[in-house]
């Protein structure tokens, strides 16, 4: 992900692609890593441990979103019940196996909030979790 911090925002690439750029360099990162010494981005700082009262803290006083990513730190988020939000991209292709990010024995409800085809067969859905 570090490659967002000096990605240029040239005129020629997608919308897209230059709001993210925009939003990364802004945005402050924190990384879950007991390996890592040091941060490579502006504005990351590492955390040891994943914290779900910290993390709850974080979301009463940020103005912004957050966002989580990674599959074993989404399936955490998950169990804790940090996640208000999940936007899920199907492909078109079939891997089988692969780090999961839905962890067992957790249940939570999904409200459809959107959903856009793309044309090369991928799907994002969007949903909110219900209380």
């Amino acid at each position: 992900m570090v490659a967002w911090e000096t990605a240029p925002a040239r005129a020629d690439q997608p919308p897209g692609v230059r709001d993210f750029a925009e939003i990364w360099r802004a945005a402050d990162k924190v990384v879950y890593s007991r390996t890592l010494e040091a941060a490579s981005s502006s504005r990351t700082r590492i955390e040891r441990d994943f914290d779900p009262d910290a993390v709850r803290r974080m979301k009463a006083s940020e103005g912004p979103d957050l966002s989580v990513g990674g599959p074993g730190l989404a399936a955490q988020a998950i169990t804790a019940g940090l996640v208000d939000e999940c936007h899920l991209f199907v492909c078109p292709i079939v891997v089988g196996g692969g780090t999961r990010s839905l962890p067992d024995g957790v249940r939570v409800e999904l409200e459809l909030v959107g959903e856009r085809r793309f044309g090369n067969g991928v799907v994002h859905l969007h949903y909110r979790t219900r209380p």
